[in-house]
């Protein structure tokens, strides 16, 4: 579940133990994808996506962001990667690869001839470079955090320019899975920087785009911030269908930045935009857009549960201790009583129209491996929420049907979301008042997402509803949420021990699923870490929203899943459909 932040699947892992604990890489060469009926396609051609934000960097080792994980899937590329529509690991910048007895090393063979978009061939040194990049602790980089092996670093050798051997720490139930989000860096264009120690600073927004280079299906040609990027084709890349067409089959692919969603869904209706980067619609905007498709000018595709659902933090760390009213926030009597007032089908029939399902752990029911539900508190219970809340030492001592402590101070707390985003401003108003009705008031502060960040980051909040988007599907693949130490721990993120005893049994279990080999005895385990999760509530989940997404009428071959990004994270197959007669 690698995470990708501040933007956190219906995959069925079918075959995940045989992933596992598999010692070849035996799956079916994606330089050949299936590809569709000739005439449903148009050789070259432009479609035009969207975002809500832009990278404020091109380097995606030193950003954690939805926009740097779409810029990095379009331009670069992993020596591995994990199918979405299937969840199978299967060969990229690696055509095959094996693993020793011990399960502790694994060779992988790289393709040969693939170069970079600027035509510098690739070869294992470019590899071991990005692998020193990762790990160097002046880059200071993301996603190191996320790949790792028993705390360790995976050490990497390349015995010849089309060799790597990457050996692991200790056992990891999750193999190779690991270095999907670890995407191959040009050594001839940033080694320079990492050896100044200034690689953080490399490739930042303004570098210009002729100074950039990849192993992805498109190329960085323009970015004029606030308003678009615009990629086209990269001519040295690798993949082929099965027809024998160099991909990617576009020419040109323009992502407009739209950071308000009644804008975005405008555009999409009028035709200006072909598909969203976060393609799932509105459940308000459903009805509009039935009716153009129904004139044949869209399609709306059925992506069943999201595995991206929202979430409302608590600031648990040492930053927000000085908050007198972090005394409330920090009872787990108090957040499970703000857990019990919540009537989340409410929120489901208010906000999304019906479609949704209620939660409250942080994997989805969409994920069917991994997904056990927890036994929560309550299920709206006001009464019980009361009786919680009054444990906390909240009650209403003056009869205004507000909720005060033993000094008479109202119980009140802010939430802050993002601006413009619909769904999350609904669903806070929701909360508010439902909340008011249970005698807590809550201030609402929308921001956008770069003061989202800067107040989390400086601990300067009391909760925040906000999303995390999640990489992967596999718990072991997302340490930085679940570990006290994680980068993304949100509420009390890079703990040196764990701050509390639940903390510390959390990491055990986490530790301890991660180098299981079997699937049923991990599944106990990860069972048990959302059980920890609910009964602590750090956080509370309350929808799943069905994800429905729409791409216009020249969208041909889409690869849809409900995983952010649900279309360009396969972008080198969509085409342009031909002309309809």
């Amino acid at each position: 579940m690698g995470i990708i932040v501040l933007g956190i699947v219906v995959l069925t892992v079918a075959a995940a133990s045989a992933l596992f604990l598999g010692r070849r890489g035996s799956q079916p060469d994606p330089g050949r994808p299936a590809v569709s009926p000739a005439s449903a396609l148009v050789r070259g051609g432009e479609l035009t996506a969207s975002l809500r934000s832009e990278p404020s960097t091109y380097n995606r080792y030193v950003e954690a962001s939805a926009p740097a994980e779409v810029l990095a899937m379009l331009t670069q590329a992993p020596l591995l990667r994990v199918n979405r529509t299937t969840d199978q690991l299967e060969p990229w910048l690696a055509e095959s690869w094996t693993q020793s007895a011990d399960g502790l090393t694994y060779t992988l063979k790289l393709r040969q001839g693939v170069t970079f978009s600027d035509g510098t061939p690739f070869t294992s040194a470019d590899v071991l470079f990005s692998y020193r990049a990762l790990y160097d602790p002046r880059a200071n980089t993301v996603i190191a955090g996320d790949v790792l092996v028993a705390g360790k670093p995976l050490v990497v050798e390349a015995p010849d320019p089309a060799t790597v051997v990457l050996r692991f720490a200790g056992p990891f139930a999750a193999g190779l899975r690991l270095v999907d989000s670890v995407p191959i860096l040009p050594r001839h264009k940033l080694e320079a920087a990492l050896l100044a120690g200034k690689f953080a600073e490399a490739w930042g927004a303004a570098t210009p785009p002729a100074d950039l280079a990849g192993l992805g299906p498109f190329v960085l040609a323009e970015h004029v911030s606030g308003e678009r990027l615009v990629f086209v084709r990269n001519p040295h890349f690798w993949r082929k269908d099965a027809a024998g067409t160099q991909l990617p089959y576009l020419d040109k692919l323009t992502v407009r930045i739209l950071p308000d969603q009644n804008a975005e869904a405008l555009r999409m209706q009028t035709g200006e935009i072909d598909l969203m980067s976060n393609a799932d619609i509105r459940p308000d905007d459903y009805a509009t857009f039935k009716r153009i498709a129904a004139g044949g000018r869209l399609r709306l595709i059925d992506g069943g549960t999201s595995l991206d659902p929202n979430l409302l933090w608590f600031n648990l760390g040492r930053a927000g201790a000085a908050d007198p009213r972090s005394r409330w926030l920090r009872r787990k009597e108090f957040r499970l009583a703000l857990s019990c007032a919540v009537d989340r089908q409410s929120i489901i029939n208010t906000v999304y129209l019906g479609a949704g399902v209620p939660i409250y752990e942080p994997i989805t029911p969409a994920n069917r491996t991994w997904y056990s539900p927890a036994q929560p508190a309550c299920v709206h219970d006001s009464a019980r929420a009361r009786a919680l809340f009054a444990s906390a030492g909240l009650t209403d001592r003056n009869g205004d049907g507000m909720l005060e402590d033993a000094s008479g101070t109202p119980a009140r707390f802010s939430i802050i979301t993002q601006r413009g985003h619909t769904l999350r401003e609904r669903t806070v108003a929701v909360l508010q008042e439902q909340l008011r009705q249970a005698g807590i008031a809550v201030d609402v502060v929308a921001l956008d997402t770069k003061s989202i960040v800067q107040r989390w980051t400086a601990g300067d909040y009391d909760s925040i509803f906000y999303g995390v988007q999640a990489s992967s599907t596999d718990p072991a693949l997302s340490p930085h949420f679940w570990l006290s130490s994680g980068n993304f721990h949100f509420w009390n993120p890079r703990q040196a021990v764990p701050s509390t005893g639940w903390e510390g049994r959390m990491d055990g279990l986490f530790r301890e699923q991660a180098v299981t080999a079997g699937l049923p005895e991990r599944q106990r385990l990860v069972t048990e870490m959302q059980r920890l999760f609910v009964e602590e509530l750090p956080g509370i989940y309350f929808v799943a929203p069905a994800v429905t997404i729409a791409v216009s009428d020249r969208v041909a071959n889409p690869s849809p899943v409900p995983q952010i990004p649900q279309l360009l994270w396969s972008a080198d197959t969509l085409a342009v459909a031909a002309p309809r007669r």
